[in-house]
């Protein structure tokens, strides 16, 4: 297959930043996507109704008008979150989510909460709702190997959590292990999960054999060869349980190749051709649409994209470093050729 025309895809899980860099990336995602789920882990990180209206404003004023992409925005729970902060962001039309970071488990998290399993108002009111939680499912105990944060996540936060509260919605946000796949596959259809592209195409070897290179590193950090195998299992799995989230994550060029790297893969250049390329190894483009553009908008109760997206098998060389005042961002693969290019089709 040399072409492919899909429904336009979404991306279920999205860094913007703001300012300076915002303006300099949310051009990337809007090319090739109709909407996203905006992560909240600003600094100051978005908490209320009120800071997730006037972020959204400020996305929208960087993309100018008729860009057609739409901001879906999300809440960042804090220990101090309350059930009524909760039900207003239920009732807020612009709002699709609340975020879970364990406190210091990933960038800007510092005020995220600090047991998850403590904060029963909270999880009430969601259930209730029926507003979806975003997990960063990790541990942050430091007695914990970091390749093994993802598992014990779910056996000491994310099983006890769901047998309290069998009516929560939840989203496992960039699973990296088998573990992962196979709690998502067990839970029915309350649990759905988003999963990167560069979780997909790597293993840590890419990030540390041959000498350590920043720019494969991310959080959850890269695992065995065993794990990313059974990733490519869940893309293409026919539940419909599986679906896009870049986790596209911009960061300074500085702050990434630097004693003490930023976490993150800046992957919104070449997003949908990345997975595009996972699929074509797999032998299973015809699966890409479901996963990029079906399986989220099903879990989240919204209409499919009307628009369509091409994708041509034409060489590509990924962009070289993007400006950001006065800081270069640089695109993950950045230099390197890709087989697939993707457009938007005129409406």
């Amino acid at each position: 297959m040399s072409e492919l025309t899909i429904r336009q895809p979404d991306d279920w899980h999205l860094h913007l930043r703001d300012g300076t860099m915002l303006e300099s990336v949310v051009g990337f995602s809007a090319r090739q996507c109709g909407r996203a789920i905006i992560m909240p882990n600003l600094v100051p990180p978005v908490t209320s109704v009120t800071e997730a209206r006037a972020y959204r404003d400020r996305i929208l004023a960087a993309l100018g008008p008729d860009s057609g992409f739409t901001p879906l925005m999300t809440l960042y729970l804090t220990d101090r979150t309350t059930a009524t902060e909760i039900e207003q962001a239920a009732a807020e039309p612009h709002i699709h989510a609340v975020k879970l970071y364990p406190a210091g488990a990933t960038t800007n998290s510092e005020n995220g909460v600090t047991d998850p399993l403590a904060i029963e108002p909270v999880l009430g009111a969601l259930e209730r709702t029926g507003l979806p939680l975003l997990v960063h499912g990790e541990v942050v105990d430091p007695t914990v190997d970091i390749f093994d944060r993802e598992a014990v996540f779910i056996e000491r936060v994310l099983a006890p959590m769901l047998e309290r509260h069998p009516d929560l919605r939840v989203v496992m946000e960039h699973i990296t292990t088998a573990q992962a796949v196979a709690f998502v596959r067990s839970q029915g259809e309350r649990l759905g999960a988003t999963i990167t592209a560069h979780h997909l195409m790597f293993n840590r070897n890419a990030m540390l054999a041959g000498g350590i290179r920043p720019h494969y590193y991310c959080l959850p950090i890269l695992k065995r060869e065993k794990h990313r195998e059974a990733l490519l299992e869940a893309a293409i799995d026919p539940s419909g349980r599986f679906f896009m989230g870049t986790d596209s994550a911009p960061h300074p060029k500085g702050a990434k190749e630097s004693a003490c790297g930023c976490a993150g893969a800046f992957t919104a250049p070449v997003a949908v051709e990345l997975y595009a390329q996972v699929f074509d190894q797999l032998g299973a483009l015809d699966r890409l649409e479901a996963f990029t553009s079906l399986n989220g908008p099903r879990f989240y109760g919204l209409p499919v994209n009307e628009r369509r997206l091409k994708l041509e098998r034409r060489p590509q060389v990924v962009p070289e470093p993007i400006t950001a005042g006065n800081d270069h961002v640089v695109p993950f693969l950045s230099g390197e050729s890709i087989d697939w290019t993707a457009s938007l089709l005129d409406e």
